[in-house]
């Protein structure tokens, strides 16, 4: 089903699929000048790619044009709507690039901006789990001038270090004249994927460790408000849980999407048949599809301005009274 090559064709590249020995292999992101037939799997991540691009793209343009959501916690949201746009955009110009316009050129500018973007990505999430554990942490100082420098200053890193990532195969860390020392998606080198995989696993554990301590706070001042306002045991239990629940359901939804293809990064050869880093890197791309739904459109703020957009009164200086991030 994979192998949709010509069949004369014993050396070239089905889709992004490279061929040696007859077997496809690695995941190829390097283009090719032989005429390609078509790959079902990229036409996937290519829809996957405009999906992505057209959710974020809302985000993006509603946080761009609100002045009420210039505030540290939207832009955060704004960072990675902004990453996961350039993700999709990044799936559609390789689409673009393997069918259309192959060429090395192309192959690493479109690798290093799929690098930066899902680096940006990775990065803005555990952006935003730090406001959040900030915010409950620190709640009586959070609005203050410290928070906006320190969300500025989360966001520079946050880009640089991506940018950085980026650039290395652009600079010359690749495999185009090294295939066996490419990774499972080509032209990265294994390197380059190890250290990237090693970083996902890093921002990981310091998001599950944060995510523990909300839980924890947010227990404990749920109790403290049941006791307050003399609520019920169930009705602590129930807030609580419910609280518990949201805070699973985005740590699930992160873990489930980036985890095969972190460890396979790890555990994967260029050799391996490029099914396996197809099967691994599309959950990945879903968490570019899921992102806008847990951390933009869930907003009350942002519904607002959505539901005023579509009736046609829309208005850039609409009054909100921002929530607190770990309401978010």
């Amino acid at each position: 089903m994979m192998d949709q090559g010509p069949p004369n064709s014993s050396q070239g590249h089905h889709g992004r699929f490279s061929t040696r020995n007859g077997s496809s292999s690695s995941l190829d992101l390097e283009s090719v000048v032989q005429p390609l037939a078509l790959n079902p799997w990229d036409v996937v991540l290519c829809i996957c790619g405009t999906i992505i691009s057209c959710e974020n793209a809302i985000v993006v343009v509603v946080i761009f044009y609100t002045p009420a959501f210039r505030v540290p916690m939207f832009l955060l949201i704004g960072s990675l709507a902004t990453a996961d746009l350039l993700a999709g955009l990044g799936l559609i110009l390789h689409f673009t690039s393997v069918y259309f316009i192959p060429s090395d050129a192309v192959s690493l500018l479109t690798v290093g901006l799929l690098v930066t973007s899902f680096t940006a990505s990775v990065s803005s999430l555990l952006t935003i789990t730090i406001d959040r554990y900030l915010s409950l942490y620190n709640a009586l100082t959070y609005y203050s001038a410290r928070t906006v420098t320190r969300t500025y200053i989360m966001l520079i890193l946050t880009w640089g270090a991506s940018i950085c990532y980026g650039l290395l195969p652009i600079m010359g860390w690749n495999c185009l004249k090294e295939p066996s020392a490419c990774s499972i998606v080509k032209p990265l080198m294994k390197n380059h994927l190890i250290i990237l995989s090693v970083s996902f696993f890093m921002v990981f554990a310091v998001m599950l460790q944060l995510y523990v301590q909300i839980c924890k706070i947010v227990c404990r001042h749920a109790q403290q408000i049941a006791v307050q306002r003399h609520f019920l045991a169930s009705s602590h239990y129930v807030t609580t849980r419910k609280g518990i629940a949201t805070l699973a359901i985005i740590l699930g939804t992160f873990a489930s999407c980036w985890l095969p293809f972190a460890i396979y990064c790890l555990l994967g050869d260029y050799s391996y048949p490029a099914l396996y880093a197809y099967l691994t890197l599309l959950p990945a791309t879903y968490n570019s599809m899921i992102n806008p739904v847990i951390y933009a459109f869930r907003n009350q703020e942002i519904q607002k301005v959505l539901w005023t957009v579509c009736c046609g009164c829309f208005s850039s200086t609409l009054p909100f009274q921002s929530r607190s991030p770990s309401d978010v």
